[in-house]
Order: C-alpha cells, then sequence, then structure tokens
C-alpha cells in the first residue's frame, strides 16, 4: 500500500502539491476569521455546575459577569472628600456607559461600607457589573478599562472580567514567545541531524503547515462546541513536535535510500514503505492517545483532544503527501547546501550498537536499579493535590493578579471563602408560608455545623427589619420568629424596607432560594472540602433540592468527574494502542511491553510535575511561580499526550528491529542492529522535541509552563532511559518471545498484509541487505 502510494504521489507530485496549496491557502483564511475560545472549570452535569445554571437563569442579576477596582493613595484616605470625588470622577465615564449593569462604590451607604474600605483606610473598591457574561464582556473590556484612570488615584483592576482577558492575552503572548523560540530551536538542531540546510528546512515547513491547519481546525471546532482558552497553545505544542519528528523520519529515510540507490523513485517508494508506515501507526498511536480525552465530555478537555487529533491528522497528511511530492522534485538535492555542523541523518555509529549489546549482556543489572530509580522518582505523585486553576496561575506582575493579592490581603473579609447554597422547589414558590418554618430550620442547622463562620441568608433578620410605628416605643433588636418571618414575606415587595427588596431580588427566584454559608478556611484546603460535603449530606427542607456551589465544590466535582472517568480513558487508550502495535508489529508481547514502557515515562513525569509546581522546588529555576494544587485536567492532558506521543520513538525503534529480525531471526542481533540504526535519529528526533516543549516551559501561566516541562522531561526519559537501557534490556530477558502470537493472530496478521514485506526464508546469523 505504501510503496503504491509513494509511486502516486512521484508521478503526480504537481497536483499532490497543489492540493497541499489549497489547503494552505483555506487554512489561512479560517485562521485569519478567528474564533471564540472559552475558559473552563465547571461540569455542567454535576452539583455545582446545576446550582450555577440556576443561579443564571432565575437570578441573572446576582451571578452576572464584573470586575472590581481598588483605588488607592499615599496621602488620602477613603473618607476624605478629595479621596471620594476623585473615585467618582474616575468612574463617571462607565456608569454612562449602556454596556454597564451597575456600578457600586463605599459611598452608596452613609458612612462608606466597611468591607469596601482596607484596613489601613487609604485603599477602596467598587465593582463595575455588566450586561453581558465573561466571554461576551471580554470584548469590550479593554475599552471600559481605558475610561477609567485618575491623576489623584492609583488604580488596579481585577475580577473575573479582568483575570480572563488577562489569561487570554498572557496565552497569546506565551504562544508568540514558544514560536519564536522553538523554531529557530528546531532548525538549529536539524541542521545538526542532517547537516544540510534543505533537508532541515522540509521538516520545519510541515511542521509550520500542520500547526497552521491545526489551529484553523480548532477555530472550526469553536462553532460547533466550546473550546478551552488553552487549545491553541496545546495544538501547537502536540502539532510541531509531532510533525517535525514525522517529517524527519521520512526525510532521513529518503536520504538513506538515496545513497543505496540513484533512483528516486526506487527510494521514495522504500523511504514510505517504512518510515511512511512508521509515521501512519505513530499517528495512530498519538490519536488514540489523545482520544482519551473524549471521555471527558461535558468538559473542555473533550474539545482540546478533538483539537490535538486534528492537528496530528494533518501532520499526517502532509507528511505523506506535501513531503513526498517535494521529495520527488528536490531528488538528490535534498543535501544540497551542507553546513559543518551536521551529520549524516539517522544512520548511527557503533555506539548504540555496543551500548545494546552491553546492556543484553547483564539485562536484570541494568533493568532492577533503573526501576528503583524510577520509582523513586515517581513516588511525589502519591502526594498529588488537585484543585481547579485560578488566578494563581497568571504571574504576580499582570494587573489583574496583583489586584487580586492587594484584595485578599488589605481588605476585611477577603480571606473568606464562600460556598452557596441553592434551595430549589420544582413548583415554584420558594416563600410561601408553608415553606418558611423548614427554611429557618435548615438555615439554623447550617449554622451548626463545623468551621462555618456565618450564614447569609434571608432568614438572619432582627426586629429593625419590621418598620416601627412612629409613636411606639423604641424596642432592643432580637432575631425574628418563624412566625415573623412568615408575616414578613406575605407582605407585597414594594411595601418592604428598600433595601430587603434588594435582598430578595439577589437571593429569590420563581423556584430557589439561596443561602450563602461562610468559613474562614482557605478555598483549596482539605477542611473546606470536608464542609461542602457536610453541607450536601444536610438532609434539604420537604420538598425542595438543595445544591451546593462555589469554588471549592467546583474543585471537589472537577476531581471526583476526572477520576469516575479516568479508568475508562485509560483503559480505552492503552487497549487501542496495543491493537494498533499488533497490527504493526504482528506480536502480542511487544504492545504489552511498549504499554508498559510508556506508563514507566509518564510516572516519572508526573512524579516531578507534583515535586516542582505543588511543592514549590525549584521554582527558581523555571522562571518563578506561584507553587499550589495542580489543576485537574492537566495530568489528563500529560497523560493523553505523552502516551501517544511516546509512541513515536515506540514504533520507529521496534519497526526497525523487526526489518533486522525478519532478516537474521536473531533476536539480540536484531535489537543491536535496530536500534544501531535508529538511535541516533531517535536522539536527534527527541532532542527536537524536547525543544520544542521546553520553549513552552517558558509560558508565563503556570498550567502551560508545567505542560511543556513534563512533557519535555517525559519525552526525554523515554528517548533515552527507556529507550537506549530499558528496552534492550526487556528485549533480551523475552527472548524470541517478543515475536509471538497465537496461530490465529498470526495467521490473520499474514492475511492482512501489514508487514513491511512477506517473511523471508530465515537463515539464522546471516543477513540480506
Amino acid at each position: 500500500m505504501f510503496a503504491a502510494w509513494a509511486r502516486f504521489v512521484h508521478r503526480f507530485r504537481w497536483p499532490v502539491l497543489l492540493g497541499s496549496g489549497l489547503l494552505m491557502a483555506a487554512s489561512i483564511v479560517v485562521v485569519a476569521q478567528g474564533g471564540t475560545l472559552k475558559s473552563g472549570g465547571i461540569i455542567e452535569t454535576s452539583e455545582s455546575g446545576r446550582a450555577l445554571d440556576l443561579l443564571q437563569e432565575e437570578l441573572p442579576r446576582a451571578s452576572g459577569s464584573s470586575f472590581f477596582l481598588i483605588f488607592e493613595s499615599d496621602r488620602l484616605r477613603v473618607v476624605d472628600a478629595e479621596f471620594r470625588s476623585a473615585l467618582e470622577s474616575a468612574l463617571a465615564a462607565v456608569r454612562s456607559d449602556p454596556r454597564v449593569e451597575a456600578v457600586r462604590t463605599p459611598y452608596d451607604t452613609t458612612p462608606p461600607i466597611p468591607s469596601f474600605v482596607s484596613r489601613d483606610g487609604t485603599k477602596a473598591y467598587a465593582v463595575v457589573s455588566v450586561k453581558d457574561d465573561i466571554s461576551g464582556a471580554a470584548r469590550y473590556y479593554d475599552e471600559l478599562r481605558a475610561k477609567i484612570s485618575s491623576d489623584a488615584l492609583r488604580i488596579t483592576a481585577s475580577g473575573n472580567i479582568a483575570i480572563t482577558e488577562d489569561f487570554n492575552e498572557i496565552l497569546e503572548s506565551d504562544l508568540q514567545r514558544a514560536e519564536l523560540v522553538s523554531l529557530p530551536l528546531a532548525l538549529v538542531l536539524l541542521l545538526i541531524v542532517f547537516g544540510t540546510v534543505v533537508a532541515a528546512l522540509l521538516p520545519l515547513g510541515v511542521g509550520v503547515l500542520s500547526v497552521l491547519a491545526g489551529v484553523a481546525g480548532t477555530y472550526v471546532l469553536t462553532s460547533v462546541t466550546d473550546v478551552s482558552q488553552y487549545a491553541l497553545n496545546v495544538v501547537t505544542l502536540i502539532g510541531l513536535g509531532v510533525a517535525i519528528d514525522y517529517s524527519l523520519f521520512i526525510v532521513n529515510r529518503f536520504r538513506e535510500e538515496l545513497r543505496r540507490t540513484a533512483d528516486v523513485e526506487r527510494a521514495l517508494e522504500r523511504g514510505l514503505s517504512t518510515a511512511g508506515r512508521a509515521v501512519l501507526f505513530s499517528g495512530l498511536t498519538v490519536a488514540i492517545g489523545l482520544s482519551g480525552m473524549l471521555f471527558y465530555e461535558g468538559t473542555f478537555l473533550s474539545s482540546m483532544g478533538l483539537a490535538g487529533s486534528i492537528v496530528v491528522a494533518f501532520a499526517v497528511v502532509y507528511a505523506l503527501t506535501f513531503l513526498p511530492a517535494l521529495l520527488s522534485l528536490l531528488g538528490p538535492r535534498v543535501n544540497a547546501w551542507r553546513v559543518p555542523i551536521g551529520g549524516r541523518g539517522g544512520e548511527g555509529t557503533g555506539l548504540w550498537h555496543a551500548l545494546a549489546t552491553r546492556v543484553m549482556r547483564r539485562p536484570l543489572a541494568v533493568l532492577l536499579p533503573l526501576l528503583v530509580i524510577i520509582g523513586f522518582t515517581a513516588s511525589p505523585f502519591a502526594r498529588l493535590h488537585l484543585a481547579n486553576g485560578d488566578v494563581s496561575m497568571l504571574p504576580r506582575h499582570v494587573e489583574s493578579r496583583r489586584g487580586y493579592d492587594l484584595l485578599v490581603s488589605e481588605f476585611p473579609g477577603q480571606e473568606t471563602t464562600q460556598m452557596t447554597v441553592v434551595v430549589r422547589y420544582a413548583d415554584g414558590a420558594p416563600l410561601s408560608r408553608e415553606r418558611i418554618p423548614a427554611l429557618v430550620e435548615y438555615v439554623r442547622r447550617l449554622e451548626a455545623l463545623p468551621d462555618v463562620l456565618r450564614v447569609d441568608s434571608l432568614f438572619g433578620l432582627d426586629t429593625r427589619a419590621f418598620p416601627s410605628p412612629p409613636a411606639a416605643p423604641a424596642q432592643p433588636a432580637r432575631p425574628l420568629t418563624v412566625a415573623e418571618y412568615q408575616a414578613l414575606y406575605g407582605q407585597p415587595r414594594e411595601q418592604l424596607p428598600q433595601s430587603l427588596q434588594v435582598a430578595l431580588r439577589q437571593a429569590v427566584g420563581e423556584h430557589i432560594v439561596t443561602v450563602s454559608v461562610v468559613t474562614t478556611k482557605d478555598k483549596k484546603s482539605a477542611d473546606a472540602q470536608a464542609l461542602v460535603r457536610r453541607m450536601r449530606a444536610e438532609a434539604p427542607p420537604p420538598g425542595a433540592e438543595t445544591l451546593v456551589t462555589g469554588l471549592t465544590a467546583f474543585d471537589i466535582d472537577v476531581v471526583q468527574f476526572i477520576v469516575e472517568r479516568s479508568p475508562y480513558a485509560i483503559g480505552w487508550v492503552m487497549l487501542a494502542t496495543y491493537v494498533v502495535l499488533f497490527l504493526l508489529l504482528g506480536s502480542v508481547v511487544l504492545p504489552l511491553k511498549a504499554v508498559l514502557m510508556n506508563l514507566i515515562s509518564i510516572s516519572t513525569s508526573f512524579g516531578a510535575l507534583v515535586w516542582i509546581f505543588q511543592e514549590g522546588n525549584l521554582a527558581w529555576l523555571l522562571g518563578g511561580f506561584t507553587p499550589g494544587p495542580l489543576d485537574p485536567t492537566l495530568p489528563v492532558i500529560m497523560f493523553c499526550s505523552v502516551f501517544g506521543l511516546s509512541m513515536d520513538y515506540e514504533v520507529l525503534l521496534l519497526s526497525r528491529i523487526q526489518e533486522q529480525y525478519r532478516r537474521s531471526a536473531d533476536n539480540t542481533r536484531a535489537v543491536a542492529q535496530g536500534l544501531e540504526r535508529s538511535g541516533r535519529l531517535i536522539t536527534g528526533a527527541a532532542a527536537i522535541m524536547v525543544g520544542v516543549f521546553l520553549a513552552f516551559s517558558l509560558a508565563e501561566v503556570v498550567i502551560i509552563k508545567a505542560l511543556g516541562f513534563g512533557m519535555a522531561l517525559a519525552v526525554a526519559i523515554d528517548a533515552t532511559i527507556v529507550r537506549a537501557l530499558v528496552v534492550p534490556a526487556t528485549m533480551r530477558l523475552l527472548g524470541r518471545a517478543n515475536w509471538w502470537a497465537p496461530g490465529p493472530l498470526a495467521r490473520l496478521y499474514d492475511r492482512l498484509r501489514l508487514g513491511e514485506s512477506p517473511r523471508p526464508p530465515v537463515t539464522a546469523g546471516t543477513e540480506a541487505d
């Protein structure tokens, strides 16, 4: 099949190039139009997600998007008239903006609202609520922010809209920085591998085209589903790595075959029959790995899995169409413009043969210490703590991060954590007379829970809520009784005090009433999570359903969602990869070994992620960041991406070993020769992929930094320790069992004719060219 495809591309190289050009033009058009990427973290089918949907549906004003502004002065205090005048003047332009719903300042009451004023009295904050959701408001946030300025006060903005906008801007700058670093670095490494400019430029060109098409595919995806704001970084990260590696394999094999024959078509035919076949199977394993994210439907992980699979598909398509068509045109000119820093490509020296031979002499002596070391480096993963990413993933110099840190450290009450309980009655009328007694009793039970600082609700009022008759004597304030609550909320709303009317609009919908539970425990702490679980365990009022939401509840629900689905995702990825590798190799043993080798690489990188990004070790070496719990999506993206990417080198190495084994039937000799012929190429390919991934570890957003570093580490370990030491040792121990398959499966494999060529007659100790 691959030989026939090579002949077809060689014969119709100009139409193939034209088709590639049209695909590139279409990609440019789609990228120019762009698409809307969104922030994630909420599982809509979870309890917290359902509660949020109810709030947005029935209390849009209470759950709308907003940003806040901190005003500060070195010489003025918030109570000074000059401070107030400067603050009001700065906000005048946004107050009159039709996109703004409301502006709330400390001066809405007299004296100023205490919680809006800093402890030292020199800072105040105001909240600007807009009419659109976060994604809609992000389109004009910069314009609103530019309207707010003052000569007398320093102003710092933060809040959900500002944080989202800063994430988008930093992610875009991270992507540009990574591309500027990774592409020149990849070119230098390609020059070292190939030693010629033309050969080095080919994989780079395929990489750029694949990423361009992958980004276009991601934007198309936004028209049918929500796609994460991290998607473009992940697509570029994976796309550059696999496209350059695939092209490297094919160009290297083409040059190798060209040295044996002057016939360009014959060299291309042999190159695609070997390296092209490996690229297709490698692309399948990467796509299978990424497809594991489809098991997390309802999150942005599924769309990222689709986006990653799209860019891998384009990488394979360009590597098997555009690249061989160019090679057909270039022929021997692929070796043009030699440079003094390069070598002869992937056909290695005796170093790899000697290393493999030495390892296979004492396989257990090599394998056992390595497994102990790998187990030790993977052990920090047992201390994994997961929590949704927040503003702490942004660098400290970004305005929204500075504003958030200032709010938490300077303003009273901001160090607390708020959890919202949505009490829902399917038939409506949540504040009817017969339901109030149970609601009051439910609030009292929440107040009695451990670690609860206070409960803010419509049932925490005292007698001051009743307007007293003018001639009545003053009475000391006392909590309202159930009967008094029934009388109070039985009145028409317009007869209630203004402050209570506002509270009712913010807390009561057609079917719901909300209760806020406040604790001093950090939102990501185990104590806060335990409180959420206790709240959910409380029996709801009769006839009602209670849903707990808030940042801590989101963390619990996301982690639970991922933990519940991960066994299915991991099982699918491993099983499907096993089947594809069987179709490649015809063995039932080697695919199992390959899967286990991948788990070794991944476990080590997972341990490093916890040790560095959760516990803060070596933070200074990676540009500084705020250590903390890992985002729940990070291990999923890492596993699904690295599992497939690591198969690049496994497929290439085992294909070469199989090629040699078919000639000699000598397992030990085949392993040594396979590693010799592919070791230098695997090292070069891995160095390029590690370079690309490390460029992303320069990112300022912590999750992208961690993803780039973790993937670079996994690939480096996989291409060195695992492929050069663990694989030869295990294959030596297994011997001829490496190539075993039950009779029916072996016959099926031969009938499918998926091998490179029919098995030749075997003569031990000989090798046909």
